[in-house]
């Protein structure tokens, strides 16, 4: 199985993979609608197997963070988050602390 990764804005202070409601409750809150966004560009369909619906979210994120057309956008994985605090955030450079 791909490994899962998910899309999230240099800006937003919550992780994805564990604290989602959060996450997007921002998101939304600041207009990106990433969620809406990545489903746009997605070819992911019910006739996937979840491999493969996997690795269409993946290439979905990828060309989002590709074509970055904020400048905001960035790819992460679980592990980023493994030792991030919400009051710790993303730091200027796109990396998490």
């Amino acid at each position: 199985m791909e490994e899962v990764y998910m899309l999230t804005t240099k800006d937003n202070p919550y992780s994805p993979f564990t604290q989602y409601d959060e996450w997007n409750a921002w998101d939304v809150s600041h207009g990106y609608n990433t969620s809406a966004y990545l489903a746009r560009i997605s070819k992911d369909s019910s006739d996937l197997s979840p491999a493969q619906s996997q690795t269409a979210v993946n290439d979905a994120i990828d060309e989002i963070v590709y074509f970055n057309l904020t400048g905001n956008y960035m790819k992460v994985s679980e592990d980023d988050y493994t030792d991030w605090h919400p009051t710790n955030g993303i730091v200027d450079d796109g990396t998490i602390d």
